[in-house]
């Protein structure tokens, strides 16, 4: 018997709802999946960087929607020729900029079955597969990343976001009713928010939208390999509490984003809990290297956290936008964003997680089938291999960058970044810096490797981050060929 027998008459209707067909959507999804399949074994020969100027892609695109409806072949013929050519191609096993990150091939499907059963698990019972497909998922990360029973995992978009709920569960457990009474009109005691000079711009941005301020904000100094420095952290708390500031919270960065530097955090735990502070630990890149057995210590210290970011999607394989916030008192969270409209109770008895209550987002999207898929497909030794090579591939370059006269190193590698530039003998700083931009300009230029920059001390760095699915030793070395060409130009 036909478990659905209404769905041939729905199905017939599908054009009156302005929807393709079953029988379209099966014609263009295999289109699509056919070029996504080529795409992902062709990115390599694509330029890394779109050859666009700003406003190009815009001025190719109607400047308002159609009145009339237009057919998917006209769609995805405008997808192929106007969006592709604008695009940076992360996914290009020569990007080697910023933290790269890869759409492994499971999680580019757990995303297509996650848009398709297009899900808003908000309550366990909008979504029950959802939410505990999300629990479930979440405790075998922890396990491969060494962490304690303790920690429960929720799925945020980004690093920005879980350290906004961090930051705000931190202010919650301060006892300061912001909750109910804001932060305006009631003669608070001004906030301060720990972090080092090299912390991501996330935390400030989380002080920012929390109303602690930028000034609520306190930078401490790191040592000569970019840590944070405990002592003057405990100096910098003991200061504030004697003008009559309030500390609250602590960030440490395990993986920092310039330098990929991993804070100490068991000494930065230790001036927690002297004083009493909640700890953050963004380990957005660095922690997806704990599930390399070797690699574990980059979460040393993270188990005495109060909180804990890991970005699967920045190297454990997963499609963009996956992030993970490890919370040691979920409660805490739940007490600061918890909200319940009458038509959003869960009906008495029904002892559940709720994802809506840990966090600001109602809305709640099926982001643990794509991590799910992803941790399957590869498994603990699929994961650990693949990181170890990149890992392996950064330490050669930086080798490579060590023995050439001329090239400097200018941090450690403990991980997956290398942090470096040319310096011509007798060049100064500030013409040392232009050339620098010059030699990463030329090289990005062409296509054939994207690098990106930062600054170390007031001084102009280039950063090379391993971390594609894609990548191999002859896309590195390529990048070294380019250069080492691009210097003798600049």
């Amino acid at each position: 018997m036909d478990p659905y027998p209404q769905l041939a008459s729905l199905q017939q209707g599908a054009a009156e709802t302005g929807d393709i067909s079953p029988e379209e959507f099966r014609r263009f999804g295999h289109e699509v999946v056919d070029w996504i399949a080529e795409y992902l074994g062709g990115v390599g020969e694509l330029p890394v960087l779109g050859a666009v100027r700003p406003g190009e892609v815009a001025a190719k695109l109607p400047a308002s929607a159609p009145e009339q409806p237009e057919s998917l072949d006209e769609i995805l013929r405008d997808f192929r020729d106007v969006i592709v050519p604008g695009t940076m191609h992360w996914n290009h096993p020569a990007f080697l900029a910023y933290f790269a990150i890869t759409g492994s091939g499971p999680g580019i499907l757990g995303e297509m079955l996650a848009a398709a059963l297009n899900n808003n698990a908000m309550l366990w019972r909008t979504g029950p597969a959802q939410t505990e497909l999300e629990e479930r998922t979440l405790d075998w990360l922890r396990q491969l990343l060494g962490l304690p029973e303790v920690f429960r995992g929720t799925i945020q978009d980004t690093a920005s976001i879980s350290t906004l709920i961090a930051v705000a569960a931190a202010r919650e457990e301060a006892g300061l009713d912001v909750r109910e009474e804001g932060m305006s009109g009631r003669g608070l005691p001004k906030l301060r928010l720990y972090c080092s000079q090299e912390t991501h711009s996330s935390i400030e941005k989380a002080g920012i939208t929390l109303g602690i301020g930028r000034t609520g904000t306190r930078k401490i100094a790191t040592d000569d390999a970019f840590r944070m420095d405990p002592a003057a952290l405990e100096r910098a708390i003991e200061e504030d509490r004697a003008s009559g500031i309030r500390p609250f919270c602590v960030v440490a960065t395990a993986g920092t984003t310039s330098t990929s530097s991993i804070d100490p955090v068991p000494a930065i735990a230790d001036v927690c809990e002297r004083h009493g502070l909640w700890l953050h630990v963004d380990a957005a890149y660095g922690g997806s290297a704990a599930v390399v057995p070797e690699l574990r210590g980059v979460l040393a210290g993270a188990e005495r956290a109060d909180s804990i970011v890991v970005n699967p999607h920045k190297w454990l394989f997963v499609p963009i936008d996956c992030s993970v916030l490890y919370l040691r008192r979920p409660e805490v969270v739940r007490r600061a964003f918890s909200l319940v409209p009458e038509y959003l109770v869960t009906p008495e008895g029904e002892s559940v997680t709720n994802l809506m209550d840990y966090g600001p987002a109602l809305g709640k999207r099926f982001r643990s089938l794509k991590l799910w898929m992803t941790l399957r497909r590869f498994g603990a030794e699929g994961m650990a291999a693949r990181i170890r090579e990149h890992v392996r591939l950064a330490r050669l370059f930086a080798a490579w960058v060590d023995a050439e006269p001329g090239w400097e190193r200018m941090a450690p590698v403990p991980l997956s970044l290398v942090v470096f530039r040319h310096r011509p003998e007798g060049m100064d700083d500030e013409a040392t810096d232009a050339h620098n931009e010059r030699v990463m300009a030329a090289v990005n230029a062409g296509g054939e490797a994207l690098l990106s920059h930062t600054r170390l001390n007031g001084r102009t760095a280039l950063r090379l981050a391993v971390g594609n699915l894609r990548t191999t030793e002859a896309h590195v070395a390529h990048a070294w060929t380019l250069l080492r060409r691009a210097v003798t130009e600049a």
